[in-house]
């Protein structure tokens, strides 16, 4: 099944916000400054808001990973935040250390609009709307925090629909049916994902 959107970055684009990540993030570790915009060549379209996820990997193995869900800023501001915070409050792991900035490798998951400009978000109403390989998933169930996990990861760990929402909800602390509620809120929602090393 074709994926829903075109690609809306380039391939400069990509390079140039993979650039920025690694910039902000040797930045903050460095010296515990905030990279500047300004200082960095911006398009029109990393202009554009978008929501943003950073992955970091260091031989192989997650170092990290925290973004923002919705288009609430500049994609360049997200994937700046996204960076540095990936590099420093992912509760998961230790902030990272400078000796450790030549092992990481970044990915950069830039959110695709949804069903409104605001926010990613396209509501699942039947489980086999789906794709695999092209679609995230986002469960809440209120007042309880909600549970997400980007397009890449399914593939990566070779899970079907099924498995996907079963992680997704144990992501979010729910029980592996919890997506089966009638309170529960499903979405799934696109990504272009890049990385370092052209992954």
């Amino acid at each position: 099944m074709a994926s829903k959107y075109e690609p809306f970055l380039s391939s400069d684009e990509e390079d140039a916000l993979l650039d920025i990540a690694r910039r902000a993030i040797e930045t903050f570790v460095r010296s515990a400054k905030r990279l500047d915009p300004e200082q960095c060549p911006i398009t029109e379209t990393m202009q554009e808001h978008h929501g943003a996820f950073v992955t970091l990997h260091q031989n192989d193995q997650l170092r990290g990973c925290i973004g923002h869900i919705h288009h609430t800023m500049p994609l360049v501001e997200a994937v700046i935040e996204s960076a540095i915070n990936a590099a420093s409050k992912d509760p998961r792991f230790e902030a990272l250390p400078p000796q450790e900035l030549d092992d990481i490798t970044i990915e950069i998951s830039a959110l695709v609009w949804g069903d409104t400009p605001e926010t990613p978000f396209v509501t699942v109403n039947e489980i086999d709307e789906i794709v695999i390989g092209r679609d995230g998933l986002y469960i809440e169930i209120p007042p309880h925090r909600g549970g997400l996990l980007l397009p890449q990861v399914a593939t990566e760990r070779g899970w079907d629909s099924i498995q996907f929402l079963e992680s997704v909800c144990r992501k979010a602390g729910y029980p592996d049916d919890a997506w089966k509620q009638p309170d529960a809120k499903l979405y799934r929602f696109c990504a272009q994902v890049f990385g370092e090393g052209g992954n």
